[in-house]
């Protein structure tokens, strides 16, 4: 039998050598062992947790440790990640078995250093020192990089950072779309109910249900095409967009395809969604979930958002242009994305700023465009809207409404610790001339 600890260490080995996602790294290493239910979700809480806590443990490694986290080996380094974690956040699982078996997984030479820096650890209460500077000291407790903490300071300023990086979301839970060309949200609500699932629906759209469970629970519903996961800020992107029967309708940069399917189910699958994306292998997705719940009015198209077409030109009612980001929003799901390079940050606004200025081509007369992030950055968010609606007098703001909140100049922030949802941005715009 395969054991989970060894199994998080190799991926967080991996990871540190080849830049990847986390959601794939789980999923490969998931379909490729033999762990029982209770041991996959231990795998996959130590390389979540220690991949979300990196900064956080490399901090206390460096107040316990004789030897510098920079001069360890990683694979002595990341057994001591996998040690602290379970240590400092895992109640459940013995102080001697956290240590026992992180110095078990350890390689031989180094399993008595490892020992002595986790018993120190213990032996003094597990109490760690942490800066006295507020914002280093947040940037240790939340694992955030300080130029991502100067990002959301310079976006919203210093109370909303701070709420940021101290939030943390209630439950975790998993947010379906309801398809309603096959069900209604009542006979998910009952399924759930059912199966002794807790579930929440969200106000914002009324066909989002947040089920708190093992996705392995629900795999059965999702796969019969009744649902698909789609958070609730990218779901009410698609309800401001307000796709309708009949409407031809383009998703520039559209993988994995969430959108596009709220788009087409709230088309009444009637009209033409044209769904792009830049890598041609990815759009296999959109083909193979829009024929799981039943959309034929979608097609596929490989697509450079940046790159004119001429037969697209003033042809559509509604253009979404959901562009690449530094993806701050949803760093909660996939912390991986906290680590990387600051310069992967500063070329992005004019990348997005290319394809919303090309992709506003195809918007009709009369046409809305949406722009949209799920990030939390307003370098790339609305800088990039505020330079387009300067330099093109052919489109205005639309005023939208987002719950209670009414925005006139057509632009919405969702922060999760308000919305509870994804950190994600959207605007509005239509075109006059």
């Amino acid at each position: 039998m395969d054991n989970p600890r060894k199994l998080a260490l190799a991926s967080l080995i991996r990871a540190e050598a080849v830049s990847s996602f986390s959601n794939l790294e789980i999923n490969t290493v998931l379909s490729r062992s033999e762990l029982t239910k209770k041991d996959a979700s231990l795998y996959t809480a130590l390389y979540m947790g220690v991949t979300e806590k990196l900064l956080t443990l490399d901090y206390v490694i460096s107040k316990y440790s004789s030897v510098k986290t920079d001069k360890l080996d990683t694979e002595t380094k990341n057994a001591l990640r996998l040690g602290l974690y379970q240590l400092m956040f895992m109640d459940r699982i013995p102080e001697y078995s956290a240590v026992s078996e992180t110095v078990g997984i350890c390689p031989k030479r180094s399993r008595g250093y490892v020992n002595a820096v986790l018993r120190s650890f213990i032996r003094n209460e597990k109490k760690v020192t942490y800066p006295d500077d507020r914002w280093e000291r947040l940037s240790v407790i939340s694992s955030t990089p300080s130029y991502i903490i100067d990002i959301f300071r310079s976006s919203y300023g210093d109370e909303a950072t701070e709420k940021l990086l101290s939030y943390e979301p209630p439950h975790s839970g998993i947010s379906l779309r309801v398809n309603t060309l096959k069900t209604e949200t009542d006979r998910i609500v009952s399924e759930l109910s059912r199966r002794n699932i807790e579930y929440k629906t969200e106000k914002l759209s009324g066909d989002v249900i947040v089920a708190y469970s093992p996705i392995s629970e629900i795999q059965d519903i999702i796969h019969s095409g009744e649902v698909f996961v789609q958070d609730i800020a990218s779901r009410t992107a698609v309800k401001l967009l307000a796709p309708k029967k009949g409407m031809k309708i383009l998703d520039a940069c559209a993988c994995p395809g969430g959108k596009s399917f709220s788009t087409a189910i709230d088309m009444e699958n009637e009209g033409t969604v044209i769904s792009c994306d830049l890598h041609k292998s990815k759009l296999s997705l959109i083909k193979k979930g829009a024929s799981e719940l039943g959309i034929n009015i979608i097609s596929v198209r490989e697509q450079n958002g940046k790159e004119y077409v001429p037969e697209f030109d003033s042809c559509f009612d509604k253009v979404l242009c959901d562009v690449p980001c530094s993806g701050l929003g949803v760093i909660g799901k996939k912390p991986d994305i906290k680590y990387k390079s600051p310069d992967s940050v500063d070329n992005l606004p004019s990348v997005q700023g290319a394809i919303l200025a090309n992709c506003s081509r195809y918007v009709k007369v009369g046409g809305e465009l949406m722009y949209s992030t799920c990030t939390i950055n307003k370098r790339e968010n609305e800088d990039v809207v505020n330079a387009f609606l300067l330099s093109n007098d052919s489109f205005e703001a639309v005023e939208l409404s987002v719950g209670d909140s009414v925005s006139a100049d057509g632009m919405y922030t969702f922060l999760p610790y308000i919305t509870g949802s994804d950190g994600f941005f959207v605007a509005k715009m239509r075109r006059v001339k």
